[in-house]
């Protein structure tokens, strides 16, 4: 256990100028005291940890000090190849680079453990797009990821609207990070000059144009956390109306294979579970009515649209059809 935290503080340092104790202590998940007897012990074994003392001090390795690959364990060196998305990677101009990487860490790597790479491939791959769609890769998505990388200001045309309020928008973007969502690429960024971060499908951009001016990134930026709150503030943002049905306890059951699973939980949260014959009512955020026909429809006889009337009236005319359908 000791031996692999004295591991990843070497290399956590070894991958920073410098740390603080205390950085160091929540990057390794133990106290102040053991980040300094754990360097202590590193700088007895031959590690050259250097601690600089005052309120802007920290602990750094002195002389480009580097270690080897060789404290890999194979789980560890099989997932290290499993880091990487191969199609994205080939997607975003990558796949030469990711190539070169991959081999030179195999060359790093202990004999024993120089298959990894193999193994890994051999019982995990990533398919992003969904089914039934062929993916295609945005022109441009190269050149923007080239941007992103270099923290390189673009000037973008992109679609904006559709029909006949579709129009192309030109801006100066500070491209900060890409995310793959189901086999469709966008661009997390913000306008040059303003504070608000915004997002962009890369397949509609119609240009792209790197510029000579590099930014700089807004530390407290994280992206995982940008995509979370964004992703979730436009599913929300899509449900516009609101329906009023019972349901059983069945269809308690099945409502999150409905509907989005979060509303779900959200809306069935604080519900008294029904019991055999018993009924809930709740009010359900939908998309539209439209949207609603299709997803109640599911659970069939365990819900009862109670509002708005226009709804329940499809229903009931819905089921009136199934029913001389069937009696021929």
């Amino acid at each position: 256990m000791r031996a692999a935290r004295l591991i990843k503080m070497v290399l956590l340092l070894q991958s920073r100028p410098s740390m603080t104790a205390a950085e160091l202590a929540r990057e390794l998940e133990v106290s102040e005291r053991t980040v300094t007897r754990d360097a202590q012990a590193l700088s007895e074994a031959g590690v050259p940890v250097y601690a600089d003392r005052g309120r802007i001090g920290g602990y750094r390795l002195v002389g480009g000090y580097r270690t080897r690959l060789t404290g890999l364990a194979r789980g560890e060196a099989e997932a290290l190849f499993l880091s990487g998305v191969p199609g994205a990677l080939r997607e975003m101009g990558l796949e030469d680079a990711a190539s070169a990487a991959r081999l030179k860490v195999s060359a790093a790597l202990l004999p024993s453990l120089r298959d990894a790479s193999r193994t890994a491939a051999q019982r995990f791959h990533l398919d992003a797009p969904n089914w039934f769609r062929e993916p295609e890769t945005p022109a441009l998505l190269p050149a923007v990821a080239d941007a992103v990388w270099d923290d390189r200001r673009i000037t973008a045309r992109y679609r904006r609207g559709s029909g006949e309020r579709r129009q192309e928008v030109e801006r100066e973007l500070e491209p900060y990070g890409l995310v793959l969502k189901a086999g469709v690429w966008y661009l997390c960024a913000r306008v040059a000059g303003r504070d608000s971060f915004r997002v962009y499908r890369i397949d509609r951009f119609t240009a792209v144009e790197p510029g000579e001016e590099r930014f700089e990134r807004a530390e407290d930026f994280d992206l995982p956390a940008f995509w979370e709150e964004r992703a979730e503030q436009f599913a929300r943002s899509l449900l516009r109306a609101e329906v009023v049905v019972r349901l059983s306890a069945e269809g308690v059951r099945r409502l999150p294979y409905a509907v989005d699973a979060g509303v779900a939980r959200e809306v069935l949260a604080g519900v008294a579970a029904p019991g055999v014959g018993e009924w809930v009512t709740v009010t359900l955020p939908v998309e539209s009515e439209e949207v609603a026909r299709g997803q109640l429809a599911s659970l069939g006889a365990e819900v009862e649209v109670v509002a708005p009337a226009s709804l329940r009236e499809f229903f009931a005319a819905e089921a009136e059809r199934v029913v001389r359908l069937y009696r021929g």
